[in-house]
């Protein structure tokens, strides 16, 4: 899976803000935390779920249950506006 041609990504402040592009169907902005941002970052080049889990088990000091948890929702909000190809 990898993040949609359509979706760029830009760090301000601390704080990864995602914008549409382009004809996609969601027409606006997410703000991202740290960690969400990492998982964005991550899906800038193809990956899977459980390498972008991996990768954050490297970075942070957290259970892989809870990381998996954490990554399953970002890409779940990620496919709600449509912003991953699969």
């Amino acid at each position: 899976m990898k993040l949609k041609k359509g979706f760029i990504t830009q760090e301000t402040d601390g704080e990864q803000i995602m914008v549409a592009v382009g004809s996609t169907k969601f027409a606006g902005l997410v703000r991202s935390n740290k960690t969400a941002a990492f998982i964005v970052d991550s899906l800038k080049s193809e990956t899977t779920k459980e390498a972008i889990v991996d990768a954050m088990a490297k970075k942070y000091d957290a259970p892989e249950d809870v990381l998996a948890n954490d990554v399953e929702g970002i890409l779940n909000k990620l496919r709600s506006i449509s912003a991953l190809d699969e």
